[in-house]
C-alpha cells in the first residue's frame, strides 16, 4: 500500500515515515517545510514540497501518485500562539484538512489517519484516567481547530464512504533509537525539551508553574508517550482501515508523571543540575491529565513499549546531545 504522509518532515511525521518504511509500505511525504526540516526526511520516501492550504499543489501530488492511505500530521501546535493568532490555526489545522478531504474525494482515496490532540478535552477535572467518552470542550483555538477537523472528517466519512482513524495524543516525547530523527525547532514549549535545553545550558532554568496542586508532590501531573510508540499506532491503524472500519482513540502512556518527577528523571539521565524555579499557576492548567488507552489496546492491539520515564528522556537526551 502507498501512504501519503502530510507533515512528514516534522517531529511525529518523520517517525511515522520510518515505521511505515520499515513495515514495507511505500511512502510519499508532503510538507511545506515551514516548521518541518528536510534533514528529517528519509531518503527511501518520495518528497513533495506542498501546502494543505493550496488546493492545486495538493491536487498535483494526487495526480502524480496513486495513494491508498493519507496520514495527516501537518498542523500548527503551539497553544499560546493559537490564542493570539487563532485564524492561522483555523486556516491551517481545520481548513487544510477540509482541502485534503476534498482532494481525497476527487481522487477516490478512502482512508485517512488524523493526528489530533488531548487538547480537545479542555479543562479536565478530577483524577480519573481520560477516556474517549470524556466531553470534548476545547478551551483554546488549537484544541478547537483539531476538534473541528475531527468533526469534518467524521461527516466526510459518512457522506463520501470514507474510513478514518483519529488519534488523540497526550504529551509526546523522546526520539528514535534507530534513526537520527527527533524534535527540533525554535520556541518549543513541551516540558521535556524545555528541561533538556536547560540541561544543555541553552536556558538558565526551568519554570515550574505551580506547586500547590492536589497531586503527589504539588506539581501538575501529565502523561508522556514516546514518539515511536505513537508512530507504531499509526501503522497499526492501517489494518483497521483495510477492513473499512473507523475509530477514534486516545494514545498515551497511561502513567502520570509530575513536573518534579520529570526534573528528577532528567537530572538522573543527564547528570546535570538543571535549576528550577516555582512560578504562579497558569490559568486553565488542570492538576492531572493521564490517558486511558484501553480502547486502542483492545481494538488495534497497541500498547506502549516505553513506560519508564527515564527511558523516554534518555532517548530524547541522546538526540539533543547530537544536534
Amino acid at each position: 500500500m502507498r501512504v501519503l504522509v502530510t507533515g512528514g518532515a516534522g517531529y511525529i511525521g518523520s517517525h511515522a515515515v520510518v515505521e511505515l518504511l520499515d513495515g514495507g509500505y511505500e511512502v510519499i511525504i508532503l510538507d511545506n517545510l515551514e516548521t518541518g526540516h528536510i534533514e528529517l526526511v528519509d531518503s527511501r520516501a518520495k518528497f513533495y514540497k506542498a501546502d494543505l492550504r493550496e488546493k492545486e499543489s495538493l491536487r498535483n501530488v494526487f495526480k502524480k501518485e496513486k495513494i491508498d492511505v493519507v496520514m495527516n500530521f501537518a498542523a500548527y501546535i503551539k497553544v499560546g500562539e493559537s490564542v493570539t493568532e487563532p485564524n492561522k490555526y483555523y486556516e491551517n489545522n481545520t481548513g487544510g484538512v477540509l482541502n485534503l478531504l476534498e482532494i481525497m474525494k476527487e481522487f477516490n482515496v478512502k482512508n485517512i489517519v488524523f493526528s489530533s490532540t488531548a487538547a480537545v478535552y479542555g479543562e479536565v477535572s478530577g483524577d480519573d484516567l481520560v477516556s474517549e467518552s470524556f466531553d470534548s470542550q476545547p478551551i483554546n483555538p488549537y484544541g478547537m481547530s483539531k476538534f473541528m477537523a475531527e468533526e469534518i472528517i467524521k461527516d466526510s466519512a459518512s457522506a463520501y464512504n470514507m474510513n478514518y482513524v483519529i488519534f488523540r495524543y497526550f504529551n509526546v516525547a523522546g526520539a528514535h533509537e534507530k534513526y537520527h530523527i527527533g524534535q527540533i525547532g525554535e520556541g518549543m514549549t513541551s516540558l521535556i525539551p524545555v528541561v533538556l535545553e536547560a540541561a544543555k545550558g541553552e536556558r538558565d532554568k526551568v519554570e515550574v508553574f505551580g506547586d500547590t496542586y492536589s497531586t503527589k508532590d504539588g506539581t501538575g501531573v501529565r502523561d508522556f508517550i514516546h514518539v515511536t510508540d505513537l508512530a507504531r499506532a499509526h501503522v497499526m491503524a492501517i489494518n483497521k482501515l483495510k477492513k473499512e472500519e473507523s475509530g477514534l482513540f486516545n494514545l498515551g502512556n497511561g502513567n502520570g508523571f509530575s513536573v518534579f518527577e520529570i526534573l528528577d528523571a532528567a537530572r538522573r539521565v543527564t547528570g546535570k543540575e538543571i535549576p528550577a524555579v516555582i512560578s504562579e499557576k497558569r490559568p486553565g492548567d488542570p492538576a492531572c491529565v493521564v490517558a486511558c488507552s484501553e480502547k486502542a489496546n483492545e481494538d488495534l492491539g497497541w500498547e506502549p513499549e516505553y513506560t519508564n520515564i527515564d527511558d523516554i528522556i534518555k532517548t530524547a537526551w541522546n538526540w539533543y546531545k547530537n544536534i
